[in-house]
């Protein structure tokens, strides 16, 4: 979610704001170490909101030139905007 939030230059409560959750249940589930704290709602609000402001949530398993999770700017498909 830090990451994602840096892409976007947003802070948590631009999070939150765009997620339609309160600022202390973001700081809660960004303070969470390992698996993020946060009830299935909330998780589906933040990923939510950040496909919408054009972050990808990158999967362990999917296409990437790393290796891992993480997040990356959505880029447009050509001939589309």
């Amino acid at each position: 979610m830090k990451a994602a939030r840096a892409l976007l230059g947003i802070d948590q409560r631009q999070l939150a704001d765009l997620a339609d959750l309160s600022l202390p249940t973001v700081q809660r589930m960004e303070s969470s170490e390992g698996v993020v704290r946060c009830n299935v709602e909330s998780m589906m609000r933040i990923m939510e909101a950040l496909r919408q402001a054009g972050v990808e949530l990158i999967a362990d398993d999917a296409d990437s030139q790393g290796s891992g999770r993480g997040v990356r700017l959505l880029v447009a498909e050509a001939g589309h905007s």
